[in-house]
Formats: C-alpha cells, sequence, structure tokens
C-alpha cells in the first residue's frame, strides 16, 4: 500500500510548499500529492484553492496574478508559493508525484512540463500521476499524451467513476474514503484500477482502509500510515 502525503505533509507544515514536501520526503513517502493552476503569466503553480485567502497575505483569484506577483506574496506568514517545476526539482524522482489539475486550463501546461522532466532530466512516466475531479482537463491530457497515468477523483459515485475511468484509460480512481466498502474496492481492482483514497487521518479509518484492500492511502499525516 503506497503512503501518499496530501498536499505534502499538511498536518505539519503550509500545504503544497516546498517545506510541507520536503517533510513528507522525511518521512518516507511513496508519492506525494500536490495540486496545480495556471496563473496569470503561464507558468503552473502549486496551491490548491482558486482564491488567495485563506493561504496567503493576499487577496484574489490566483489565476488572475502573475507568477512574479504570487512570489511577492507570503502562505502562513512564512513560505512562498512554489511552481511545479520547482516540486519536481525536490522530489528529484525520489517518490512518485501525483498532480491534481485544480485549475481550469491546466491540462496542456501540465503535459508540457511533464514532457520536459522525461526528455531533458530522465524522469519516466511511472514518475507521475495527473489526477482531476475535472473529466476535461483529464481528457485533455489524454488526448495530448496517451502515456502520462491518469486517475480520476470523484466525492461521489465509484460506478460513475469507474465508467469514466476506463474512456481515458486511466490507471487509478481516488475516491473519498466514504465511499468505500470492501466490495467496491475489490469491484474496481477487478476491472484494473488502483484505488487510492483520501483524505484519511485517524488511525480507526486508516486501519479500515488498510482492511478493505486499497492500493494507496493519501493522509495529511503521512506518518501514520
Amino acid at each position: 500500500m503506497q503512503k501518499i502525503g496530501h498536499r505534502g505533509a499538511k498536518a505539519y507544515v503550509a500545504e503544497n510548499t516546498i517545506a510541507s514536501i520536503q517533510k513528507a520526503l522525511d518521512f518516507g513517502v511513496d508519492c506525494i500529492e500536490i495540486d496545480v493552476h495556471v496563473c496569470a503569466s503561464g507558468e503552473l503553480v502549486v496551491f490548491h484553492d482558486f482564491t488567495l485567502n485563506r493561504m496567503t497575505n493576499g487577496t484574489g483569484e490566483i489565476g488572475k496574478r502573475t507568477l512574479s506577483e504570487l512570489k511577492a506574496l507570503q502562505v502562513d506568514n512564512h513560505f512562498k508559493i512554489p511552481t511545479l517545476e520547482e516540486v519536481l526539482d525536490v522530489i528529484n524522482k525520489t517518490c512518485l508525484l501525483n498532480i491534481e489539475l485544480k485549475g481550469r486550463y491546466t491540462a496542456e501546461k501540465t503535459v508540457e512540463v511533464i514532457e520536459r522532466y522525461i526528455n531533458q532530466k530522465d524522469w519516466k512516466y511511472s514518475d507521475f500521476l495527473v489526477s482531476s475531479f475535472q473529466h476535461h482537463e483529464l481528457e485533455d491530457v489524454f488526448k495530448i499524451n496517451k502515456k502520462i497515468p491518469l486517475a480520476v477523483l470523484t466525492k461521489a459515485s465509484i460506478f460513475e467513476v469507474l465508467e469514466f475511468a476506463e474512456t481515458i484509460n486511466a490507471v487509478a480512481i481516488h475516491p473519498n474514503f466514504a465511499l468505500l466498502t470492501k466490495e467496491n474496492v475489490k469491484r474496481a481492482q477487478s476491472k484494473g484500477f488502483k484505488v487510492n483514497t483520501w483524505t484519511v487521518n485517524d488511525d480507526e479509518t486508516i486501519l479500515r482502509m488498510k482492511d478493505y484492500g486499497v492500493d494507496g492511502i493519501i493522509s495529511d499525516y503521512p506518518d501514520r500510515l
């Protein structure tokens, strides 16, 4: 079972920051999950929310700010918003990276970065997993480059997500843990999909997910896995 750090090690250091990524690596995770948006100057930045209000000393939509404007802000009074490349350089192939396409129009830019790291920096397709709740973003990745491993996020129906996952040759589904039973985990796996569940933080639920036989657990406390 894969230990997957949620936005790095979210429970310990401000989410989606380089320090949080490093903390997850220090815990020996198998995979780190991050979120990306395209900012106004075209770069991919690693940030969860669509607005800056909750996590930074700025306000407004992240997609309407340039990279230089975003770099001038502080996350949790201390950290900087990283680019996808900065995160990749810190991970440096030591674990799998799950890139969640959070913002709109993130598919094409993400493919560009992944292909560049594969062609120029000796990364492999198997070092990446691209996930999203947004089906059209996943469809766009699939249209551009069918070699990139895809995962479909859901907090709704397991059966619907399995149907869609087949249309894009996804390798995994990422359901909220509340949706899972031992039976539907086995059903998904019998169709060839890995099941990575989120966000599982307490010991009791972690044990239950392990009992269900999931392939990976995404947690704010990756050290508990």
